[in-house]
């Protein structure tokens, strides 16, 4: 209880000391202020961004992953464009060698003229997939009716529209039923499907018409190699891009007969891989934020040490009076200590106060990417506890130093 109300009474006389001097001890708080706000700021910013970058990734699904042929940059004028485009059959035994996969169809894009009536599109984008592409692209039939195994079986000369294909060719509101010109022939219209933009950083803009049809469909009509073929699926689970990337890879070049020595005519992309990317820099960016803070705390130490000397030289005379009458050596080293701390601790309320209303105000533009910014506690408890500890390592050669004048050359001090 002693302890306590000594502790108290040394917080209080040093919150007094600070408030005499207020306008100095702001200065010397500077570097803490600056090392809490670069904490607060940097650590809010990447957790902001890291939120929102998720965010867009889930809008295309996590586990969704893409393989596509390509020339080797290693061996560009080795391998022909029909040798890379990706085949059929490829496509088709994946699914059985790869267990890490879940879903997976082959899209084949590729333009054609489409006409409705009197109205027409001269290069619509046109889409073979399988029913599968229903579940892996996540996109909801509003009219009408997905495609269907029989569809893809039998050929069958149907189609599916987006919103926007409604509004560019003048269809009805639900046109299940009508009948569109694709490339000269003429197909069923069985569905609408909703029409989903890909976020700016993903290439995403204004919506296009988009027309789809069964793959065998696709295949039929455009049955030459074509880089517009390209295999879409997602994973058994998202955490398994790493099995699913060793299986695809081995699967491809297996049927590809590549050579040890070749180099892969294809490329696998995941979504997951880049989630796991974007938190590898997220600790690179809070590992750059903790030396940002180091510095500016060290810096703020010394000028903390340095007005804690001149707080002891001013005050000599005080310490040879409290010491004439019986006061502890130890008492006055927490009496600085005790100082030193709460300069540092006051310097980082400051931090954290801006740090926060910097964050509230950068989530308060419309539109920011910094919407869902938040300082989570770690990182206050770390500038706090940074900050305490800069009082203790800075301000205790100060206290000793004040602890161990000799009372009777303190009083004499002018």
């Amino acid at each position: 209880m002693i302890v306590l109300r000594l502790l108290l009474q040394t917080v209080v006389l040093a919150l007094g000391q600070l408030w005499v001097n207020r306008v100095r001890a702001l200065l010397t708080t500077l570097g803490i202020v600056i090392g809490v706000f670069s904490t607060v700021a940097t650590v809010a910013g990447t957790s902001g961004l890291r939120s929102f970058v998720l965010e867009q990734f889930e809008s295309i699904g996590a586990s969704r992953f893409v393989v596509f042929g390509r020339i080797p940059r290693e061996q560009p004028g080795r391998f022909s464009f029909q040798q890379v485009a990706l085949k059929k059959r490829e496509a088709m035994g994946m699914e059985a060698a790869c267990p890490s996969i879940g879903r997976l169809t082959a899209v084949k894009g590729f333009t054609a003229p489409v006409q409705y009536g009197d109205r027409s599109e001269r290069n619509v984008r046109i889409q073979g997939m399988d029913e599968d592409w229903h579940f892996i692209e996540g996109r909801a039939i509003t009219f009408g009716r997905p495609f269907t195994r029989t569809d893809e079986e039998e050929r069958r000369l149907v189609c599916i529209v987006n919103d926007k294909a409604i509004e560019e060719l003048g269809l009805p509101a639900d046109p299940s039923g009508q009948k569109l010109l694709i490339d000269g022939r003429r197909f069923l219209i069985v569905g609408v499907v909703e029409t989903k933009t890909l976020p700016a950083m993903f290439g995403g803009g204004e919506p296009l018409t988009e027309v789809f049809i069964p793959f065998a469909t696709a295949d039929a009509m455009k049955p030459e190699p074509v880089f517009g073929l390209f295999i879409q699926g997602t994973l058994a689970r998202p955490e398994l891009y790493e099995e699913a990337r060793a299986e695809v890879t081995a699967y491809m070049r297996k049927i590809r007969n590549l050579q040890p020595d070749d180099p892969d005519t294809f490329r696998i992309q995941f979504v997951e891989q880049f989630i796991e990317q974007l938190n590898q820099v997220g600790v690179g960016i809070t590992l750059a934020a903790t030396g940002i803070v180091t510095i500016s705390l060290i810096v703020g130490g010394v000028g903390i040490m340095n007005i804690m000397l001149a707080s002891v030289s001013e005050r000599t005379r005080e310490i040879g009076l409290r010491k004439a009458v019986g006061a502890n050596p130890t008492v006055i080293l927490l009496q600085f200590l005790v100082e030193a701390i709460v300069l540092c601790l006051v310097g980082a309320a400051i931090g954290l106060a801006i740090g926060f209303l910097f964050v509230f105000a950068l989530g308060a533009i419309p539109g920011s990417p910094m919407k869902n910014a938040e300082v989570p506690l770690w990182a206050t408890v770390l500038a706090v506890g940074f900050s305490a500890a800069t009082g203790v390592v800075f301000g205790f050669f100060p206290a000793v130093r004040a602890s161990r004048l000799d009372p009777i050359v303190a009083l004499r001090h002018e």
